[in-house]
């Protein structure tokens, strides 16, 4: 039997988690542990599966400004581990990937918790290529907050 790669592991241990109680707050923690500078914004990935991630940041003080809403690093950092859950949880064993850019687009001043939901289709990874992940930020009234891009360029594994 073939070793797991990264995202099959990612993908098993959400299917894991998911079957506890507490099990999205276990996985999260496992996460932030493994991921450290992602683990400083404390998100709870509420949805996981191949080519789609949900998070969420919960609105403290640890995350704001002092303009007394979130700040924008704090939420790239969202888009950003929300987008490469997504394209991760998306990567067949065979493929490797690494994101190349990012853009954010801040849309209007971050208050109350934040949910970032990223998009994207499982890529074709016989040759190598780039491949767009978009995650949208939106806050608890559903106002788009900002938006996340991130190009990532995917191929076989060596």
């Amino acid at each position: 039997m073939a070793t797991p790669s990264t995202s099959n592991r990612l993908v098993i241990l959400w299917q894991r988690c998911g079957r506890l109680p507490g099990g999205q707050w276990l996985f999260s923690r496992i996460l932030g542990h493994r991921v450290p500078y992602s683990g400083t914004i404390k998100a709870r990935v509420e949805e996981l599966a191949p080519g789609y991630c949900k998070a969420r940041i919960a609105d403290r003080r640890r995350v704001r400004n002092h303009l007394e809403s979130i700040h924008a690093i704090a939420l790239a950092n969202l888009g950003e581990l929300a987008t490469g859950l997504a394209m991760m949880a998306a990567l067949p064993a065979t493929a490797r990937g690494i994101p190349t850019e990012i853009t954010v687009e801040f849309l209007k001043k971050a208050r109350g918790d934040i949910v970032a939901e990223a998009h994207c289709t499982v890529p074709d990874t016989s040759e190598q290529h780039e491949h767009a992940v978009e995650a949208r930020l939106k806050d608890d009234a559903g106002d788009l907050v900002a938006r996340f891009k991130a190009r990532w360029v995917v191929g076989p594994r060596n």
